[in-house]
C-alpha cells in the first residue's frame, strides 16, 4: 500500500488551511482503494433512493402490524456518513416508531453499571426500530483507541457481545451490525469541509482531530472487532462509504433485502452492489483503508 506522506503530527495545521491540499482532495474518492473513480450520478441517486424510500414506508406498516422489531447499528471511523445515512434511512418514516439513538458520554453512574445496560434501555419494543449511531461497539474501538477503557474492559466486552446478541436475535430482534469503511484521504477532506462550513463545524470536535493520529489503533481495534464479534447470528456488513451516495442506497437496499414485508418488490429494490458491499472476512482479507 501506498505510504501516506502527510504529516498528522498536527492534524490541525491540515483541518485549518483555508485550502485543502489539492493532491488530497484528488485522491479522496480512490483511497483506501475504493473502486470508483466518480460519484454517484445525482438525478439517478435522487430517483433510486425515492423508489427505497418508499419501501421503508412499507416495511414499518409491516412492522407495526407485526410487532416485529428491528435494531441497526452504524459504526465506523469518525466522518465515515453514519449521521448522514441514518438521516437517509428515516427521511420519510414516523420518527415515533423509527429512532435513532446516539448516546453521549457516561454519567458517573453509568460507568459502575454493566456495559450493555444503558443500550438495553434504547431496544425496540414492538413495531419499532432503533438506529444506533454507533452503539455498544464503542468498547471495542473509540475507548481502547482513545484510552477511555483498559485492555481487560476491551477483552470482556469482545468475549460477552456475542452471547448478548444472540440473546437479541433469539428474542426475534432483526439485528444489522454496518460498519462503514472510508479511506484516510476522504477522512481528512471531510474534515477539512466540516472546519470550513459553518453549518457543520459543531459536527468536528477534538477527538475527531486526535483520531487523524491514530489511523493504524483505530484499524487495528476494528480488525479485531470484526474477527471476534462477526457470528452467524449476528453478522457484520462492511460498507465502502467514500462515496456517500452509493453507500446510503446500497446500506438500505442491504436491510430490505434481509426482511420480509407485505409489498415487497425485489426488482425495484435493486442489486447490491459486491464491489462496496461485503461481510467482515471477504474485507478483511481485502485489506482495504489501512
Amino acid at each position: 500500500m501506498r505510504q501516506w506522506r502527510y504529516s498528522v503530527a498536527a492534524p490541525e495545521t491540515i483541518i485549518d488551511s483555508p485550502e485543502l491540499d489539492p493532491e488530497i482532495r484528488s485522491r479522496a474518492l480512490a483511497s483506501g482503494g475504493y473502486p470508483y473513480g466518480a460519484p454517484y450520478d445525482k438525478k439517478v441517486y435522487k430517483r433510486e433512493l425515492e423508489i427505497l424510500q418508499i419501501e421503508l414506508v412499507k416495511l414499518q406498516s409491516h412492522l407495526l402490524a407485526s410487532g416485529e422489531r428491528v435494531v441497526i447499528l452504524f459504526e465506523g471511523r469518525d466522518a465515515a456518513g453514519k449521521g448522514g445515512a441514518i438521516k437517509t434511512y428515516r427521511e420519510h418514516l414516523n420518527p415515533r416508531y423509527t429512532m435513532a439513538v446516539a448516546l453521549p458520554k457516561p454519567s458517573d453512574r453509568e460507568q459502575t453499571q454493566w456495559y450493555f445496560q444503558r443500550y438495553v434501555d434504547w431496544l425496540p419494543a414492538a413495531g419499532e426500530t432503533v438506529l444506533f449511531d454507533r452503539s455498544w461497539y464503542n468498547r471495542a474501538g473509540v475507548e481502547p483507541v482513545m484510552g477511555f477503557c483498559t485492555p481487560a474492559q476491551t477483552s470482556r466486552f469482545l468475549a460477552e457481545v456475542p452471547r448478548f446478541e444472540e440473546m437479541l436475535v433469539h428474542d426475534g430482534v432483526h439485528l444489522f451490525k454496518f460498519w462503514l469503511s472510508i479511506g484516510r484521504e476522504m477522512q481528512i477532506k471531510r474534515f477539512h469541509d466540516r472546519r470550513h462550513d459553518p453549518l457543520k463545524t459543531w459536527k468536528l470536535s477534538p477527538i475527531d482531530l486526535e483520531a487523524i493520529t491514530r489511523w493504524d489503533a483505530y484499524s487495528e481495534a476494528r480488525d479485531t472487532m470484526l474477527t471476534a464479534s462477526d457470528s452467524p447470528h449476528a453478522p457484520w456488513t462492511v460498507v465502502r462509504a467514500n462515496d456517500k451516495r452509493r453507500a446510503r442506497l446500497n446500506l438500505i437496499r442491504s436491510v430490505l433485502g434481509r426482511l420480509d414485508y407485505a409489498g415487497k418488490n425485489p426488482p425495484l429494490i435493486g442489486e447490491i452492489d459486491t464491489s462496496i458491499v461485503m461481510d467482515a472476512r471477504s474485507f478483511l482479507a481485502l485489506g482495504a483503508d489501512r
